[in-house]
């Protein structure tokens, strides 16, 4: 008979799930060696890389798994298996996009499962915070999936979304495109965000069914193009990272329903910047003290100082992010280190950090990838 837990006990065993996750990489990491997956949008697939958190080093070590356009990639709370989403057109002679599983054994990538999305162009896979719950984002078919996740397989979809609608940008909000899944922290939400209508989807769940009941929407000034949500860990902020015009709806979550409140809207690009533009992901320091941006057209990432309590954010300065087209970044374990997926230069670059100051050096080294997606450390 399954016992009953209280929310307290869920958030206790969350955060013990937590940091038994992050134990393996940190003692990596204190020895200086680790695993590290890239997704890529190519045949090739999910690439495999060795990385020296001393020297900050990346050196590769070929394919670790050959599926087609794996642009986004993640990994259990146990980290014993990998989850990527497909952005493809066809999938098991469907047309959608797919979601996968790998077992990770040995710092390699085994096949454990593959399933059919609910629509083409998948871009971006979440697991909930109990691993038995995946959501899949699909952009081109403005459409959202979930399934249910047992010892790292994937069930059949068990519920699905069609998303109806568009926005004032006639190029780029023709239709609904849902973009990025993520969880609440205590794991009773679910998020997706659709660029395309200027909004987030907001669900309860289920996490042991993994089916999603809608309950709020969070509405982006039109045209806006809400892209990522990312939570802040003072359990109450979090940011909206808009692709469309380079800016960052700062957010109050509500624990009541899961709500979403704007704060304030921040700008990325100065006053007299007029090129081409499109903010695409977001970094969180460990300790909520530091939160980077990602800008495409200006290749650059900004850095906030954020007050850990209320999540408000200052300028910190900008950096060049040493390549073209940052798709998404990561900082390593140590947070010593930060690595950029640079689309269309081909180029993983990988710049020092400052801990104090969350700064990062001005110059970095770059290591090839082709048109690296999304970078995972194992």
């Amino acid at each position: 008979m399954m016992e009953k837990r209280t929310r307290r006990d869920f958030l206790i065993a969350a955060s013990a799930a937590t940091l038994a996750a992050a134990a393996s990489p940190l003692l990596l990491a204190s020895s200086g060696r680790q695993r590290v997956f890239v997704g890529t949008k190519t045949p090739d697939g999910i690439l495999a890389y060795n990385w020296d958190s001393v020297s900050g080093e990346l050196t590769p070590d070929g394919v670790a798994a050959k599926l087609e356009n794996p642009i986004w990639i993640t990994l259990s709370p146990d980290r014993q298996y990998l989850f990527a989403a497909l952005e493809v057109d066809s999938f098991n002679g469907k047309p959608t996009g797919g979601v996968a599983s790998f077992r990770v054994v040995g710092g390699g990538l085994q096949p454990h499962s593959a399933q059919n999305s609910a629509g083409v162009g998948t871009c971006h896979v979440a697991l909930d915070r109990t691993g038995h719950m995946l959501l899949a984002a699909d952009y081109f078919g403005g459409t959202a999936a979930s399934f249910r996740v047992t010892e790292g397989k994937l069930s059949p979809a068990v519920w699905n979304e069609i998303y109806i609608g568009h926005g004032p940008n006639k190029d780029r909000q023709e239709k609904a495109h849902a973009h990025f899944a993520s969880f609440s922290l205590d794991n009773r939400f679910a998020y997706m965000n659709d660029l395309g209508k200027d909004c987030i989807h907001i669900y309860t769940l289920n996490s042991e069914t993994a089916m999603l009941t809608p309950a709020e929407t969070y509405h982006a000034r039109p045209g806006a193009g809400p892209r990522t949500l990312h939570f802040h860990p003072n359990g109450h902020t979090a940011y909206s990272i808009n692709e469309l015009d380079s800016t960052v709806d700062v957010l109050e979550w509500s624990p009541v329903d899961g709500g979403l409140t704007l704060v304030t809207r921040i700008e990325l690009l100065p006053a007299d910047y007029h090129g081409p533009t499109a903010a695409c992901d977001t970094v969180i320091s460990k300790d909520g003290n530091f939160v980077y941006f990602a800008n495409r057209g200006n290749n650059s990432i900004y850095l906030f100082h954020a007050d850990a309590k209320t999540g408000s954010l200052t300028p910190g300065g900008h950096f060049d992010c040493g390549g073209k087209t940052p798709r998404s970044m990561t900082l390593d374990p140590t947070e010593r280190w930060m690595l950029v997926a640079n689309q269309d230069s081909n180029l993983i670059s990988v710049f020092a950090r400052d801990p104090k100051t969350g700064a990062l050096a001005e110059e970095g080294k770059s290591y090839p990838a082709t048109v690296p997606m999304c970078i995972l450390f194992a």
